[in-house]
């Protein structure tokens, strides 16, 4: 489980993006996120660093 926290991320929009951008690195991972706390949690068998690369070439660098 990679559990990141993305202080960029404050609305659906955000949540929609985070969604898209983790099914690009992998269309497989199972995927939770909590709005409030910034947090997103992704079951996969990819290294963490190709998720935190992705995300952070989108505006969502985890903290």
């Amino acid at each position: 489980m990679i559990d990141l926290t993305l202080p960029t991320m404050t609305c659906g929009h955000c949540v929609r993006t985070v969604t898209e951008t983790v099914q690009r690195v992998d269309a497989e991972a199972r995927l939770q996120i909590d709005l409030p706390t910034h947090r997103v949690q992704i079951e996969s068998p990819k290294p963490a660093a190709e998720f935190v690369a992705a995300l952070t070439e989108e505006g969502y660098a985890p903290a």
